[in-house]
């Protein structure tokens, strides 16, 4: 380890940004000439807002392995620190004698409450504070109607953006960082990740998650970045909706972590589209506009930082939800009785991921046909997706529900055997993650209840035995939402 430099170093606090390409927080850290001590603190203070679930956590723990190792290749290392973040950094900042504290904004109201405190507590004792937008393409305060308010429609939101604003060039990796020792008051609070905990065996999420994510860090985001411009940009526009084929980019869980920037992304697909022809641009603009939904749903995190538990659409607060633990558990564990809803939720518990078309599907029933609140929905996902994202999965899921910003239309109850035989047409998807369908043919396979008898027997499917009948019927079911929504108040 080098020598301890004369002068006073400056802390790096690594929070949703584990990475060090297109790092504004360590490249100005590093612009500063201070050596740097580089944090991370497994906050569980009041400030941190809502803890992760089970499977960000078991992301969470590959990506401080690789930020580590990252750091490792310019000398340094990652001191890991679990508890208050504002009292740990506030002790590293004395105990090191730093003069300066860098860090990426974070736009959760009691992340952004912890860090105004933390920043006037430190500015007061003389420390330099400098936070940096290190998460998105645009700040939520920059993207504004003409009155000066949030947008609540996205396609507005998304013309403004591309009408409006530019992407800046990604920050490159720098060349040198210059480390400061850890004094021994710091060495002693130090923790090897393994003491984090962050890979409980309860669920045992290490199987799936493992054959699924082999590399949740930065270096496996730009090899997934990279699959995604070669194998799948040119054919997204057409086949990003068909869960059968490897047609999405995957990089949700690296975006959610910052083990890439969506500036690098964004100029990543850019270049592909202006090397490649006009498939390639259909594909990188349809995108970018997903890019654009992360922006917006951020943007209403900001602007209304309850989006995870109070309905956006106050009207809904008067939605007649059904208290049933049975029919919640059943979807939950992929037990509907619908072959497209069943496979989306067992790929989930499987690998912590779901198509996006199928999230769709299967949120949809579970507040449309099962009139389950939405919140419930929401509080499994959070737990289950190394995705999990508190603007992003608050956002989608009200959408979904009719109650968020720029709503699906309250009528649209997604039928999910036509959405299988649309979507799935060759049942390839079902069968993957609902094998005990597998031998069914292609008409049968999203609706196994039409089946003939004899296709049944063929098939080795009993049913209600090795297949659960449907929760529900679906065009009562339809009827039942219908009802429960048109009775809301119009406008409140």
């Amino acid at each position: 380890m080098p020598a301890k430099s004369s002068v006073a170093p400056a802390i790096v606090w690594f929070r949703d940004d584990l990475r060090v390409t297109d790092q504004p927080a360590l490249t100005r850290a590093v612009e500063s000439g201070r050596p740097l001590v580089c944090v991370f603190v497994d906050d569980t203070g009041a400030g941190s807002g809502r803890p992760p679930g089970g499977a960000a956590r078991w992301w969470l723990h590959g990506s401080l392995a690789g930020l580590d190792a990252a750091l490792a290749r310019h000398g340094g290392r990652l001191l890991l620190l679990r508890g208050d973040a504002q009292r740990e950094i506030e002790r590293v900042v004395r105990d090191t004698g730093a003069a300066a504290v860098y860090w990426n904004r974070r736009y959760a109201q009691p992340q952004r409450d912890a860090d105004a405190a933390l920043k006037a507590s430190l500015k007061a004792r003389g420390v330099k504070v400098e936070s940096s937008n290190g998460s998105l393409l645009n700040e939520p305060w920059e993207v504004l109607t003409g009155s000066g308010a949030p947008y609540q429609v996205f396609t507005a939101y998304w013309r403004a953006t591309r009408r409006d604003r530019t992407v800046a060039a990604p920050l490159p990796e720098p060349e040198r960082i210059v480390f400061q020792p850890w004094p021994e008051t710091v060495r002693d609070r130090a923790l090897a990740l393994d003491a984090l905990a962050l890979r409980s065996p309860v669920p045992d999420w290490a199987g799936g998650l493992r054959d699924a994510w082999p590399a949740p860090d930065e270096a496996g985001a730009h090899e997934r970045l990279d699959a995604f411009l070669t194998a799948s940009l040119a054919g997204y526009a057409d086949a990003r909706d068909r869960p059968d084929r490897p047609a999405t980019s995957r990089l949700s869980p690296f975006l959610r972590f910052g083990n890439v920037s969506p500036r690098q992304v964004w100029h990543a697909v850019q270049g592909a589209a202006n090397a490649g022809g006009a498939a390639y641009v259909a594909g990188a603009d349809k995108f970018l506009s997903e890019l654009g939904w992360r922006e917006f749903s951020y943007a209403l995190l900001y602007h209304f930082p309850a989006l995870a538990t109070d309905n956006f659409r106050a009207r809904f607060d008067a939605m007649p939800w059904r208290d049933d633990s049975a029919a919640l558990r059943a979807w939950q564990r992929g037990r509907t009785g619908y072959p497209l809803v069943d496979a989306g939720l067992r790929e989930l518990w499987t690998t912590g991921w779901m198509h996006n078309r199928v999230r769709m599907v299967v949120a949809s029933f579970l507040v449309k046909h099962l009139l389950i609140d939405w919140r419930a929905g929401e509080a499994w996902f959070w737990d289950t997706l190394v995705d999990a994202d508190p603007a992003n999965n608050a956002a989608s899921w009200q959408w979904v529900a009719g109650c968020g910003a720029d709503a699906a239309p309250y009528f649209r109850i997604f039928n999910p055997v036509a959405q299988g035989e649309k979507f799935d047409p060759d049942g390839a998807y079902v069968r993957r993650w609902v094998p005990e369908l597998a031998g069914l043919d292609t008409a049968s396979i999203h609706a196994p209840w039409e089946a003939a008898p004899l296709q049944l027997d063929a098939a080795g499917v009993r049913p209600g035995i090795d297949y659960p009948a449907p929760l529900v019927d679906h065009a009562a079911a339809r009827v039942r939402a219908l009802d429960a929504l048109a009775a809301l108040p119009k406008r409140r």
